[in-house]
């Protein structure tokens, strides 16, 4: 990895993705995704990263679940991704604001129908009565909904960490891996090498 880029280090996350994909991995755009409360109580779970660019990753979510609450509270985050079989890892950190509405329309009329409705029902990070009711919920409005669109729910969208800080990471021998931070300054990423 070369310390000097010209390019965002976000380039070099979307080519991994890339290979990740090629080896048929699953879930090659999986990521880490932590948030925390504004006094710092910390959560993590795995997301979809959707879109990569020169100085942000993208993801879609339930604005009233855990992680849009903290988001809404606490708008900063880190992301890690992690790919096993190519000895390979990348972390990002940034803020995070939603996507534009259009944005978000766009990806929501693309997904699976099932995962449209899925959105509408699911109170997630709610308590429910029980599972058996969310089928219920879910088959009701598939119902309902037959022959026609789904809308977005307002409570549906995108989020985009505007990264302010990237770390590439490869496996080495002898646990002497290489590790590369590189931090936003203006418009542009200095990058340092760092010990494992």
């Amino acid at each position: 990895m070369d310390v000097a880029t010209e390019k965002s280090p976000l380039r070099t996350l979307e080519a991994w993705i890339a290979d990740a994909r090629a080896l048929d991995l699953k879930d090659p755009d999986a990521m880490a995704l932590a948030t925390s409360t504004p006094n710092g109580s910390p959560s993590v779970r795995i997301v979809l990263c959707r879109a990569v660019g020169d100085d942000m990753i993208r993801f879609f979510t339930n604005y009233e679940s855990r992680k849009g609450r903290e988001l809404a509270a606490n708008p900063r985050a880190a992301a890690v991704f992690h790919w096993a079989a190519l000895e390979r890892q990348v972390r990002v950190e940034g803020t995070v604001t939603r996507t534009a509405s259009d944005v978000s329309d766009a990806y929501f009329a693309n997904r699976p129908r099932g995962s449209q409705i899925a959105s509408s029902v699911s109170p997630q990070s709610q308590p429910i009565a029980s599972f058996e009711e969310l089928l219920e919920r879910h088959a009701k409005l598939e119902a309902e909904l037959e022959g026609r669109d789904v809308a977005r729910p307002s409570h549906w969208g995108g989020y985009e960490l505007q990264a302010t800080a990237v770390e590439l990471w490869r496996a080495g021998t002898h646990r002497l891996h290489e590790c590369v931070r590189y931090e936003l300054r203006g418009s542009s990423w200095i990058g340092a090498r760092r010990a494992p």
